[in-house]
């Protein structure tokens, strides 16, 4: 897909995005693959891709369409869409339970926590357990 920013033209292989963040603000970051250059679409600026990101995410959110290895996180009062076939560790702490795991475009560091977000920290216990036969909760 075919991407203007900041005065640049990219061509991204959206396949290859491994996260895409929603801000409070209404912007969508995602990074560039195999780099950890973020690329930010603010909808006021460029309506005309942030529309083509939304539209390319919708199957990922869509119940019926969605797949096992999409998760939606709500981290630091943004929105993570996280591809976890991307994410190649995992970190689970047994005295809290909280798991960390690094986007792999990006430096962030992704906390899920079973109380605050038990529906992705479910996700992401299951897609561990069927990926790798380990569980984490044991």
């Amino acid at each position: 897909m075919k991407i203007s920013y900041e005065r640049r033209e990219y061509v991204v292989n959206f396949e290859r995005v491994s996260a895409f963040c929603y801000e409070q603000n209404g912007r969508v970051t995602f990074w560039l693959p195999d780099s950890a250059i973020p690329i930010i679409i603010n909808p006021q600026t460029n309506q005309q891709d942030y529309q083509k990101i939304l539209e390319y995410v919708e199957q990922f959110t869509q119940p019926e369409l969605a797949s096992n290895h999409w998760v939606k996180i709500y981290y630091e009062r943004n929105e993570y869409l996280i591809n976890l076939k991307c994410i190649s560790s995992f970190c689970y702490e047994p005295a809290n339970g909280r798991i960390t795991f690094w986007l792999p475009d990006g430096i962030i560091p992704i906390i899920i926590n079973p109380a605050s977000n038990p529906d992705s920290y479910e996700k992401v216990v299951s897609y561990i357990r069927t990926m790798t036969g380990y569980s984490l909760l044991e």
